[in-house]
């Protein structure tokens, strides 16, 4: 008989495509994260597109001034995605799909970031009990 692997369920997927540097996506996106880990869920984003390029390691923690505000740092996405998944460690999660990353050269992440094959979606989809798509074609 062969062994059952039981696999986590998590609360939300959000599979993101939509490119970061058109809209605010990525800030609605880190928004709706941090709502449902404040209802004490859980939540994973799946970065795929240009959305890998968040996190890269190179990118460091500061992105240049603010215009409005010079004095005042401001964190780039990396920084803000290191800090909910230190903050809410085991119900935050953000994945990232490796052909896409590898599609456009980025291979070097944050150590945080979990890299998946796009082969893997459809058992990620499926350890989730909903699944939120935001992007497109």
């Amino acid at each position: 008989m062969a062994a059952t692997v039981e696999r986590r369920m998590w609360d939300v997927l959000v599979i993101l495509t939509a490119p970061p540097h058109t809209t605010d996506t990525l800030t609605t996106v880190l928004r709706l994260a941090q709502a449902v880990l404040d209802r004490d869920h859980t939540i994973r984003i799946w970065a795929c597109g240009y959305n890998t390029m968040l996190t890269q390691a190179s990118l460091g923690d500061t992105k240049p001034a603010d215009l409005r505000d010079p004095a005042t740092p401001a964190p780039t996405a990396g920084a803000l995605v290191r800090g909910l998944l230190t903050q809410y460690k085991g119900r935050f999660s953000w994945i990232v799909c490796t052909a896409c990353s590898a599609e456009r050269g980025a291979r070097n992440h944050i150590p945080e970031i979990r890299l998946r094959s796009d082969a893997r979606l459809a058992a990620t989809i499926a350890a989730a009990r909903r699944t939120i798509y935001i992007g497109g074609a």
